[in-house]
């Protein structure tokens, strides 16, 4: 009853206020914008003639290639992206010179001399090293570049034009006393491709706010590089979702507005637009953490007033006019108001200015669908009484108000991080079960533990007015929401709930602690591991897990309880090389070589182990670095303490 009044208040409230202007839906908005973004592929090529001892040779090394994202400002050929994506090719730094230089080292110097002596690449990397420190000493500084750079730019139907740059301004550096750099810019670069008609994007006309919606629109590498999708998803750009979570200014003093849409390496120069299908920034970069990997939540924008400023003193005097747009913003608006006729007449005649433009073409097929097999017309219902009418909005706005009641106190990891950037230091409780909490070794960095059972009465050393965020493991939060209502009813004035729990916030990839002490490879185990949906397998102290020389059955493990002690034979002779515990990756060797086992594992004490398929370790190494860097640092160690073994037993080869 509570939440049914709440909806026809909130009702009565929505009909007395007054009608403003509508932005378009998120569909709309990216559909009328997405035919002109398009990927930027900045390609330097060249010739190197060097001397490896022998004369002089030249080669024609692999080229140097960088992708980035760009899109159309103007329909007649005009395109801007971010200066960094194109300057390999503009500039030509001296860091690409000795990219190329090296490659050609590699090819003319290192390879010879390896065929030569019979040694494969990799076969013996002492030798592989001595030969190329010799040849890059001997060959580097007279090697001569005859560099030939090419920007060209893709549309999503296929066709790669040849970019010409017709304004450049550097991306922003210091020198080393913290000092802009002559040569500092905006970071922003004008293309033009051939005459013709394009889709264009205009700039946005306001000041942007906090919380406006922003969709970003580029090629991130991820997606490109992906081993499980098709080749074709380079013509079609990809689009995340966020809001304006704040404004900065870079290294030299520029403004940039920060947000919390997704972004990855390649969405570089991509549009960052909001609801009303015009541009807000042009994505500059993106944050890393420590290990190199990307932070999402915090994504930097070049501001719309800045590109229109870059685009003063050039022929683009119209941002976003091109003979494509009304079209084909014509033909959406009636595709997504179901008028199937008038709609593929349009598009119809969109895809005769600019043809087969991936989104243009999934479009005019639906239409033609929907033309061809028309849905059925609604039964026409008379008008409803006033009262009728009421209640129906009563109940829906009901509906609403008990998810809004349900949620009013839930945050996002993201806006947890907030409140730790605006200085209200939150407290992490929690509140796991005590079946949840003693399965899984991680928690939230700095969090204090309470019992769910507790919380009535358990002594609670905090101000009524602190902050508190409780977390849990369980379904839609439920032991956080009951114990954040005790401890409201015990006084607490701010208590929130996470939501998604510790679940949401490793998949936020944000940091976590281990409760003991586990290793920094089961650490980074764990955070990308779903304990509840896991396998898990259990030994007896003395079991044998398996034996060296069987087959790996596209199976590695985590130790989560135990130890294990891994055996090898040594000219006939079993011994122990190693013994490890909680935390530690087990039998991922046999995966990674596509053989056998090469030791014996045994349960030294009763043990746990999680099983790990091949296909899921194959994806965590090629999505997570971090992890991978862990589990590289893992396998070395364990490759050292064999051959100390091995030098104890006499067996050294």
């Amino acid at each position: 009853m509570r939440a049914l009044m709440l909806g026809l208040l909130l009702t009565g409230a929505w009909l007395g206020a007054p009608i403003g202007v509508a932005a378009y839906s998120v569909q709309e908005a990216i559909l009328r914008v997405k035919p002109a973004v398009v990927l930027i592929t900045t390609e330097v090529r060249g010739d190197v003639t060097l001397n490896c001892g022998r004369g002089p040779v030249t080669v024609t090394p692999a080229p140097y290639v960088e992708t980035g994202t760009g899109w159309f400002v103007d329909g007649r050929g005009y395109v801007i992206t971010n200066a960094h994506v194109v300057d390999p090719a503009q500039r030509l730094p001296p860091w690409v010179t000795h990219e190329l230089k090296k490659k050609a080292i590699e090819q003319a110097c290192v390879e010879p001399q390896l065929k030569a002596r019979g040694i494969t690449q990799g076969q013996r990397p002492d030798i592989e090293e001595r030969i190329r420190q010799a040849a890059s000493a001997a060959a580097l500084a007279s090697a001569k570049l005859e560099a030939q750079p090419e920007i060209t730019v893709m549309l999503s139907n296929g066709a790669k034009l040849t970019a010409e740059v017709q304004k450049f301004s550097p991306p922003p550096s210091v020198d080393s006393a913290g000092k802009p750099t002559p040569d500092s810019g905006r970071d922003l670069a004008l293309l033009r491709v051939k005459d013709g008609i394009y889709p264009a994007i205009g700039l946005t006309t306001r000041e942007v706010q906090i919380g406006d919606p922003v969709h970003i629109l580029g090629f991130p590498g991820v997606v490109l590089s992906h081993e499980l999708l098709s080749q074709s998803v380079t013509l079609e750009a990809s689009a995340t979702n966020g809001a304006v979570s704040g404004f900065k200014v870079d290294v030299i003093g520029q403004d940039l507005i920060q947000t919390d849409a997704p972004a990855a390496h390649g969405n570089s120069g991509g549009p960052a637009i909001t609801d009303d299908a015009t541009l807000v920034g042009v994505m500059q970069f993106v944050s890393l953490s420590a290990s190199g990997a990307n932070v999402q939540g915090f994504n930097f924008l070049i501001p719309a007033r800045d590109v229109g400023n870059f685009l003063r003193d050039t022929e683009v005097t119209k941002p976003g006019e091109s003979k494509f747009n009304p079209i084909w913003a014509a033909g959406v608006e009636l595709l997504l108001a179901q008028r199937y006729k008038a709609a593929l007449a349009k598009i119809s005649e969109a895809n005769q200015l600019v043809p087969n433009l991936t989104d243009v073409k999934h479009s005019l097929a639906l239409a033609q669908e929907k033309v061809k097999n028309p849905p059925p017309e609604p039964f026409p219902w008379a008008l409803a009484t006033v009262g009728v009418t009421l209640v129906s909005v009563g109940v829906y706005g009901g509906m609403w108000g008990q998810r809004w009641w349900k949620n009013r106190f839930r945050v996002t990891p993201t806006q947890v991080i907030g409140f730790i950037e605006r200085g209200l230091n939150p407290v992490l409780l929690d509140v796991r079960t005590k079946t949840d909490f003693e399965t899984s070794p991680l928690k939230l960095p700095g969090s204090t533990r309470l019992e769910p059972e507790e919380a009535e009465r358990a002594p609670i050393n905090f101000e009524p007015e602190q902050m508190i965020v409780t977390y849990c493991t369980s379904p839609e939060e439920q032991q956080s929401a009951r114990v954040a209502q005790i401890l409201r009813q015990r006084g607490f004035k701010t208590v929130r709930i996470l939501k998604g729990g510790l679940g949401g916030w490793t998949n936020a990839r944000l940091p976590v602690e281990a409760k003991s002490a586990l290793p920094s490879v089961g650490l980074e185990l764990y955070k990308n591991l779903s304990l509840g949906d896991i396998e898990r397998r259990r030994f007896k102290q003395g079991d044998v897990i398996f034996k060296e020389g069987a087959e790996a059955h596209d199976e590695a493990y985590v130790i989560h309880a135990g130890e294990v002690e891994i055996r090898r034979s040594f000219d006939g002779v079993e011994r122990v090389v190693n013994r490890i515990g909680e935390g530690q990756p087990l039998g991922e060797i046999g995966l990674f070589r596509k053989g056998p086992r090469s030791a014996t594992a045994i349960a030294a004490e009763d043990v746990e182990l999680l099983v790990i398929k091949e296909e899921r370790l194959e994806w965590l190494v090629l999505n997570r670095p971090r992890l991978a860097l862990e589990l590289l640092k893992n396998l070395s160690n364990l490759v050292v303490a064999t051959d100390q073994e091995r030098s104890h037993a006499g067996g050294v080869r």
